[in-house]
């Protein structure tokens, strides 16, 4: 449950499949977004977990491919979810690039921009059994969902 430490090359993959989008959002940013409002207590959960779960991801081998074994699903739900989180960034960034786009649902999940990552890496967690991996993005989650929702309850306003 601890973690063996080693380079892990399906964290890599999914932490290319997290940073390619976001920085290609950062010069497509919706219209009128602002991070000024951001709670400072939420914005420190997500930077700790941002730092810890990039750590994690790469440094333990456990979540490399290991062979078929009833864990394997959790991998590949792990995967599954980083599509979605994949084919929301394709909606996104095909859209007019509104904020209703960036904080919107997708296949019935809302915030999918959010949730989506944080939940694959809860998972990849999962599969690995590390549980410093699931530590860590249950703190990502905290903030980084919750400064969507925030922002999602504002432009609702």
């Amino acid at each position: 449950m601890m973690g063996h430490f080693g380079f892990s090359y399906i964290g890599l993959i999914f932490l290319l499949l997290l940073f390619v989008p976001n920085m290609l959002w950062a010069k497509r940013k919706p219209q009128g977004y602002t991070p000024e409002k951001e709670s400072r207590v939420l914005l420190a959960f997500e930077r700790t977990g941002e730092v810890l779960t990039c750590a994690c991801t790469l440094c333990f081998s456990d979540f490399n491919w290991h062979g078929y074994s009833v864990w394997v699903w959790w991998l590949f739900a792990a995967a599954l979810l980083m599509l979605f989180y994949e084919l929301w960034w394709i909606r996104y960034f095909r859209s007019e690039r509104k904020l209703s786009d960036f904080y919107s649902s997708f296949l019935g999940i809302p915030v999918a921009g959010a949730i989506l990552p944080v939940a694959a890496f809860l998972l990849l967690g999962i599969y690995g059994k590390v549980i410093w991996m699931v530590v860590s993005a249950v703190i990502l989650g905290i903030g980084h969902i919750g400064i969507h929702l925030e922002h999602r309850k504002e432009i609702m306003r």
